[in-house]
């Protein structure tokens, strides 16, 4: 059983990273566009460069439409992992000191999810891995390299 899970690990961090990432990616929408409810509090949408939501909302929507695809996942897995640790420490915690009682659960939650990204990649179905295996193949071999020395 443990080898048979193994072998999906890589398959099984794909899809958590799509579906971590894609619901990143709506709450940016939301909150830029106005789509699936508007931001939270605003009745629509933020303000152009209002501080912090709107650069927050910048973050969710490019930072996780690179996590959603797969392309430069540990950066921007950083990157939106820091954003939601600012978003727990700044808006949240003040209020209460548990995620249950401020309302941060789920900056909490997304939070640790893109640090464990940061540290295991994009698993399987990312752009990362492709790319790197493209590169990898268009590299020539040690044998390709060598030239042959004149007598």
């Amino acid at each position: 059983m443990s080898g048979r899970l193994d072998s999906a690990q890589p398959y099984a961090l794909g899809l958590f990273r799509i579906v971590v990432s894609l619901l990143f990616v709506c709450h940016g929408a939301a909150s830029l566009f106005g789509v699936l409810g508007g931001a939270p509090g605003t009745g629509g949408t933020l303000d152009a460069g209002t501080w912090p939501g709107w650069y927050a909302a910048v973050i969710q929507l490019v930072g996780g439409g690179f996590v959603l695809l797969g392309l430069g996942t540990r950066a921007a897995a950083v990157v939106c992992s820091g954003s939601m640790a600012f978003a727990y420490f700044k808006m949240h915690q003040p209020g209460a000191l548990w995620p249950l009682e401020n309302g941060g659960e789920a900056a909490a939650m997304f939070c640790w999810a893109f640090l464990l990204l940061a540290f295991t990649g994009s698993g399987a179905f990312g752009l990362d891995r492709l790319l790197a295996r493209r590169a990898s193949e268009d590299e020539p071999s040690a044998a390709e390299q060598q030239t042959p020395v004149a007598a």
